[in-house]
């Protein structure tokens, strides 16, 4: 045996691109994109895909390796970037669209991008990105992407359509060498000096999008509805995940409840994803209205509050929630369901559904350890410690930053910097970031699961808890939470943290509770705790006499 080696024959580099060119062939005549009247099918989304990347390569000053940007929304021209930018032998950068110009500008020139695609209701964004560039660097060159709204000049530009017209449908496209050449550049945060860029190979999201099918249990040709940004991981993988399947992609421009619920039942949407508070969302809108079918709906980020869970299913949602990070590209850990916790009473199954559960299959290992001396915790639901990972996955590197790429890649493992306890069932559950654990006398205090209580208050439409200064505890939870539109009598302070006394320690119970119309949230629905705890540290220590 130890003679035979891989040949040419079964070491070509796996890449999800093929998962087009397979299904222009399977699903050739069914329908990939529906955006307001336009259609695609999957014949029509792979021959546009290679004259985009026919055209890219063909610009002068874009080379392999080099990095082409997407700046746009859940648009059909969005969805085929995803293909065409890495075809032509490019690396593709997903921009979030809800940065400022200064953000957008710092993350362009960090990545030496060559070539830009801008929707056009971003395009005065870009013009003022553009003009922060240093006067030694050229900036990328800019193609917008127009639709029957827009009517604006744009400055001479090359506009997609032109892209589209001139490339060749016939074009032979630029395979990688091998599986670890770069495919996608995604950042993680633009808003320091030294942004943190996220570099995954062909190889670890050829593995993610086909162990995000099989996780998820996708079936063929579904209706999936793209509440996501595809600019967050690439839409977690689904982006090539539905090519694999054959799925219809419904694209909205943003995210609107009512345009949302109306989708669901015009299309027969099979499939979602979104962040909890998506979930919240769906949950208090006033157009909420039993589902005629159901609607499988995958969540990920913070943990979704066990009455959310219940509220969304009851509305005929089914909800899967997973564990991911940009690093992996996507969801890695889910809570595989058992059939024995059907019989359980539906707020005990929902708290089981909020747990982040067990790794997929895409990954080698997980555990949740100590991170100091690397000792897998107790697997007793209580002792905390740090999510670790390692499989095939996992990025590259970050871009331009060894310092960062060693600090949390270390000893075999990705530490991720997420805090969680592992079950006796095997099944972790995260209860923190470790920078969003709250000190207070020296308990270590879970915001997740004070939130997780604030929730379940009938009143709470939103809830986060942050450390607040303390003169005598050190620190002590500081809630922020927007109360439902419809309320009439609106509770005070002192009843939500009578509330909470109610259902938590001592220690664990709010000092301070602060209401917002709403709170603020990243592009990707995560509510700001950074700028939650500027407010609170802005508000100086409590005193002592407020024991």
């Amino acid at each position: 045996m130890d003679q035979l080696k891989p040949s040419s024959v079964n070491s070509s580099p796996l890449t999800p691109l093929t998962f087009l060119e397979r299904a222009a062939v399977a699903y050739g005549e069914s329908i990939s994109i529906v955006y307001n009247s336009t259609t695609y099918t999957w014949s029509q989304t792979f021959t546009r895909s290679l004259r985009l990347a026919s055209s890219i390569s063909s610009l002068i000053g874009i080379k392999k390796g080099q990095v082409v940007s997407v700046l746009a929304p859940n648009i059909p021209a969005t969805l085929e970037l995803q293909f065409a930018v890495p075809m032509a032998g490019a690396v593709l950068n997903n921009i979030n669209t809800r940065l400022d110009a200064k953000t957008v500008s710092v993350l362009l020139q960090h990545s030496e991008s060559k070539l830009l695609f801008v929707d056009y209701q971003l395009y005065s964004l870009v013009l003022q990105s553009l003009s922060l560039f240093p006067s030694h660097m050229n900036p990328p060159i800019l193609v917008v992407i127009e639709d029957e709204n827009s009517n604006l000049d744009f400055d001479e530009c090359t506009t997609y359509d032109a892209m589209l017209a001139k490339g060749n449908e016939n074009f032979n496209w630029i395979r990688p060498e091998n599986d670890w050449e770069p495919m996608t550049l995604n950042y993680t945060s633009g808003t320091t000096s030294s942004p943190k860029g996220v570099v995954h190979s062909h190889r670890s999201l050829f593995i993610i999008t086909v162990d995000s099918l099989i996780d998820w249990s996708v079936p063929n040709q579904p209706v999936y509805l793209w509440t996501l940004p595809m600019f967050h991981s690439n839409g977690w993988s689904y982006t090539w995940g539905m090519a694999v399947v054959g799925g219809t992609s419904i694209c909205l421009r943003k995210f609107d409840a009512n345009v949302v619920f109306h989708a669901l039942t015009k299309y027969n949407v099979t499939h979602m994803c979104g962040a909890p508070v998506v979930l919240t969302m769906l949950a208090n809108s006033p157009c909420a209205k039993p589902l005629k079918n159901p609607v499988h709906f995958r969540t990920g980020g913070a943990p979704p509050p066990a009455t959310v869970v219940l509220r969304v299913e009851s509305l005929g949602f089914v909800v899967n929630h997973g564990y991911g990070m940009t690093e992996v590209a996507g969801v890695v850990v889910s809570c595989i369901w058992k059939p024995k916790w059907n019989k359980l009473p539906a707020n005990v199954k929902a708290k089981l559904k909020s747990r982040q559960g067990i790794k997929s299959l895409g990954m080698t290992e997980v555990d949740v350890v100590d991170p100091e001396s690397g000792v897998s915790v107790k697997r007793d639901g209580v002792t905390m410690g740090e999510i670790v990972l390692r499989g095939g996955c996992i990025m590259l590197g970050y871009l331009k930053n060894e310092e960062a790429t060693s600090k949390c890649m270390k000893n075999d493992w990705l530490y991720t910097g997420d805090v969680a306890v592992m079950h006796p069932d095997g099944y972790l559950e995260i209860k923190d970031r470790s920078k969003d654990i709250i000190i207070s006398g020296g308990e270590n205090v879970s915001s997740v699961e004070v939130e997780s209580v604030l929730y379940s208050n009938n009143f709470v439409n939103e809830a986060a808890v942050v450390a607040r200064p303390d003169e005598f505890w050190g620190e002590t939870p500081c809630a922020f939470v927007s109360l439902k539109m419809e309320l009439k009598l609106k509770p005070k302070e002192k009843e939500i943290i009578d509330f909470c006394r109610e259902r938590l320690p001592h220690y664990m119970i709010p000092k301070t509770v602060i209401f917002m119309d709403e709170l603020p949230k990243t592009a990707t629905g995560k509510i700001q705790k950074f700028s939650l705890r500027e407010i609170a540290n802005g508000m100086g220590s409590l005193p002592a006499s407020r024991m």
